[in-house]
């Protein structure tokens, strides 16, 4: 993964964000956050089981779809509880730390 993509989803991000506060109207994400946190979980699973059966029964374009759904889905997710993917990348990093300096 280069930085540009690694940019690009702090990008996306911002972009979630800023729908978020438009008219529900105006884009889709604006439209999922108005229906609630408990419709965009169930679209967070959706995703989720979609990514498990394309990668056992797809090609890797539609995981790679599918992946993009579901990482898109877990930014409204988290953005709706005023989590960034930051907070999912430093518990990441503190969980291998902790596994590296385990007995």
């Amino acid at each position: 993964m280069s930085r540009n993509d690694l940019e690009f989803l702090a990008e996306l991000e911002s972009i979630v964000r800023d729908r978020m506060q438009g008219p529900a109207a105006a884009s889709y994400t604006a439209r999922l956050v108005a229906e609630g946190t408990r419709r965009i979980a169930q679209k967070v699973g959706e995703e989720g089981v979609e990514v498990a059966l394309a990668a056992v029964a797809g090609e890797d374009d539609e995981l790679v779809d599918e992946a993009a759904d579901l990482v898109y889905h877990l930014i409204v997710l988290l953005a709706d509880r005023k989590l960034r993917l930051t907070d999912v990348a430093a518990r990441l990093r503190a969980r291998h730390v902790d596994r590296d300096s385990a007995p």
